[in-house]
């Protein structure tokens, strides 16, 4: 074996045993296993810039979002549709408790200026080649999930949804 090789396999060894060993937070080290060091937590994302619809959130009491957000187009003890411009609409969905359980925001048309992932996230969303938009983040501590949605194309439609986390779901 030449010397070249025995130094590149030398190189990879002293990289890959830096790779395992994980400095702790007092400054000391160990040696992790691979295992350990997959089995990182991934950070929760954090607290939810959108928490509401024109002051309507999750858990609000039915009566209190039909007064923020006035009569509905089509109302029913489980939904209500609401239509503010012919290019946004919303759909509140409520729990057996009579609780909002879900908002979903309809923006479309050139005369509506929908929220961006940026808005909604507080970070910018990958955009596909057909100008989609595909972006959903859940924040347990906040029991929701936020999703927006962005159809492709010269008109596109941007649909925005909040609602609970139900128990199960994770």
């Amino acid at each position: 074996m030449s010397i070249r090789i025995l130094i590149g396999i030398f190189s990879i060894s002293v990289v890959f045993l830096g790779i395992l060993v994980a400095p702790l937070p007092n400054g000391r080290t160990r040696a992790a296993g691979v295992a350990e060091i997959m089995a990182v937590p991934t950070p929760e994302p954090a607290k939810p810039l959108f928490t509401d619809y024109r002051g309507v959130t999750i858990g609000m009491s039915a009566a209190d979002a039909r007064e923020k957000l006035g009569k509905a187009k089509d109302t029913s003890d489980t939904q209500d549709f609401y239509v503010f411009s012919d290019g946004e609409t919303v759909q509140i969905v409520y729990d057996e408790d009579k609780t909002v359980k879900a908002i979903s925001a309809t923006y479309m048309g050139p005369k509506v200026t929908p929220p961006v992932p940026k808005d909604l996230f507080g970070v910018d969303a990958e955009v596909k080649p057909d100008g989609s938009i595909n972006k959903m983040v859940k924040y347990p501590k906040a029991s929701i999930w936020i999703s927006y949605i962005k159809t492709g194309g010269d008109d596109p439609m941007v649909m925005v949804t909040v609602s609970k986390i139900q128990k199960g779901e994770s």
